[in-house]
């Protein structure tokens, strides 16, 4: 399998937790796989950018513009910025729910509806809302193993639920291991459901 995957959100959202399960899971699967993060200002909430090349046509750890098979955002002025890295035919899962990242400092009023517009406008993409889905698990921050589960479901991922699953197990600490993988199935049922309509 070659695949180029590039998640994007602002810091403390999950996105680095997120690209290694997937780089895991891809290894898992016997792919090569390289990986790289972006961080600006992550404790501020600045923007956060994971690169994760699969297989063996990846010859360096970034992605290049145009290159991208899937963008999983977790912010959607997160999308819109890294929207140039996309494939023609590439497809974004996104989530609905801003979060005002240090990018849009001087941006008065924010609530991600143009972003999202914009980006139904221009690709395919799933967009999910993070508070409805992570409502069950008492927090959004189980959305980053959720999101995965959305991009598994739909199938764009390239990597089966159960190896991810695995992976889940393998590296989330054993204490918060049920509900992440909650997250992952409530995620995975998302997209499985929704991926018919792009």
């Amino acid at each position: 399998m070659n695949k180029d995957i590039m998640i994007c959100g602002v810091g403390g959202q999950g996105t680095v937790l997120a690209s290694k399960i997937i780089a895991a899971s891809a290894m898992d699967e016997g792919n090569a796989v390289h990986s790289a993060e972006t961080i600006g200002m992550a404790q501020r909430g600045g923007p956060v950018t994971s690169h994760v090349r699969i297989g063996e046509d990846a010859f360096s750890p970034l992605i290049p513009v145009g290159g991208a098979d899937l963008l999983i955002a977790f912010e959607p002025s997160e999308a819109v910025r890294n929207l140039k890295y996309l494939k023609k035919d590439g497809f974004v899962i996104v989530n609905r729910v801003p979060v005002k990242p240090t990018s849009l400092s001087g941006a008065a009023e924010y609530d991600g509806k143009a972003e999202i517009d914009f980006l139904r406008s221009e690709c395919r993409c799933l967009v999910v809302d993070s508070d409805e889905l992570c409502a069950p698990f008492g927090s959004s921050k189980f959305f980053n193993v959720a999101v995965l589960g959305a991009a598994a479901g739909t199938g764009e991922l390239g990597i089966s639920a159960e190896t991810i699953r695995g992976e889940i197990v393998s590296i989330v600490p054993e204490r918060f291991q049920e509900k992440n993988l909650a997250a992952f199935a409530a995620g995975y049922k998302i997209g499985e459901e929704n991926y018919a309509d792009q």
